[in-house]
């Protein structure tokens, strides 16, 4: 496979180093110099482009993602912060019969983790006596705060019927890859359900998979629907 960066800072460059592993090649790395204003973002950088996969800021996430659509690039989004542009987004996409993956988070953990909190979220929904709280800490040059993945921890717990109050809260410091925990306590006991990351590998692995599932499907997708899909391949 052929692919593009779009954004080449940590996370950038760890994609690179595991794409090359696994045999698939960069072919094209735009980042702040090159691609000021979209400016690389050309139908002739993008030829052979078999998918693009951006990680760059919530301020320049959505323009970049429209002009994919419009290039017609197989797209994977790891940008978190931009969501309510989602709609005009997946509309863009849509309208060009393109193919974007995005997500809060691409580490495969965390989504597994989400489907634990929503389970657990499901059964403390009946228990009057609990309340919970969402918690996470991330790299003090993390933007958003709190993060894209613990407001999704809060909707999916919403989803699965906890409607009482969850008391969330952040932190930003030093180099820390990131920490979610979603806890329920009550005069009995404490139930505390976390998901640590060693570094960023976890996203990088996740986003390759969605990039090689990109190549071949179309339409817009949260990466934990392709994750838990049946068809995968």
């Amino acid at each position: 496979m052929r692919f593009a960066l779009v954004g080449y800072g940590k996370m950038g460059r760890m994609i690179e180093r595991l794409a090359t592993e696994s045999g698939s090649v960069i072919a094209l790395r735009l980042d702040e110099y090159n691609n000021v204003d979209g400016a690389g973002l050309t139908a002739a950088n993008f030829a052979g482009i078999d998918a693009a996969i951006e990680f760059t800021a919530p301020s320049i996430a959505v323009p970049n993602l429209l002009r994919l659509a419009e290039l017609k690039v197989p797209t994977v989004c790891g940008t978190t912060g931009w969501f309510e542009d989602l709609e005009s987004v997946r509309t863009a996409f849509e309208a060009n019969a393109g193919t974007l993956v995005y997500s809060a988070n691409f580490s495969i953990g965390v989504n597994v983790f989400r489907r634990v909190v929503s389970e657990a979220a499901r059964w403390m929904s009946r228990q009057s006596g609990y309340e919970a709280w969402a918690w996470e800490i991330h790299h003090s040059a993390k933007q958003d705060a709190p993060s894209g993945t613990l407001l999704r921890l809060v909707e999916d717990m919403r989803a699965a019927g906890y409607d009482r109050h969850v008391d969330a809260a952040s932190n930003r410091a030093g180099a820390h890859p990131g920490t979610h925990e979603i806890g329920f306590d009550s005069l009995a006991d404490t139930l505390t359900v976390r998901h640590a990351a060693r570094g960023r590998e976890g996203f990088a692995y996740g986003a390759l998979q969605a990039a090689h599932w990109a190549c071949c499907h179309a339409g817009v997708r949260e990466f934990a629907e392709i994750l838990f899909s049946d068809d995968k391949e």
